[in-house]
């Protein structure tokens, strides 16, 4: 529940307000996105299987985004492309959880 209601205020957020990233700064905040949106994902599966935890959401959801654009920032320093790296994984994890939602949310269903 708390992913939800973080995931609407982020894009009510966003709706609202016009924020424009530097061209130069777009790799590191998408890889960024990609990270939080992988642990909110992550954080809806847990919270349909019942073991959700806050403080395990909320520690996944800042540091997943940080080690991420950290991980982009280095690469791009080295001149090696990693958030493309970084980009099939968490995508990867994405449709995963989405998946493993889709279907617990079926089972649920079924069983009512």
């Amino acid at each position: 529940m708390v992913a939800i209601l973080g995931l609407l205020i982020g894009v009510i957020a966003g709706l609202l307000w016009d924020v424009s990233i530097p061209e130069k700064f777009s790799p590191y905040v998408s890889v960024a996105i990609l990270a939080c949106l992988d642990s909110v994902f992550g954080a809806i599966r847990a919270n349909l299987s019942n073991n959700f935890q806050a403080d395990i959401f909320i520690s996944g959801f800042f540091g997943n985004a940080a080690l991420a654009a950290g991980l982009a920032y280095l690469g791009d320093k080295l001149g090696i492309p990693v958030y493309i790296a970084a980009v099939i994984v968490f995508g990867g994890r994405i449709f995963d959880n989405f998946a493993i939602i889709r279907r617990l949310l079926i089972e649920k269903a079924k069983s009512r």
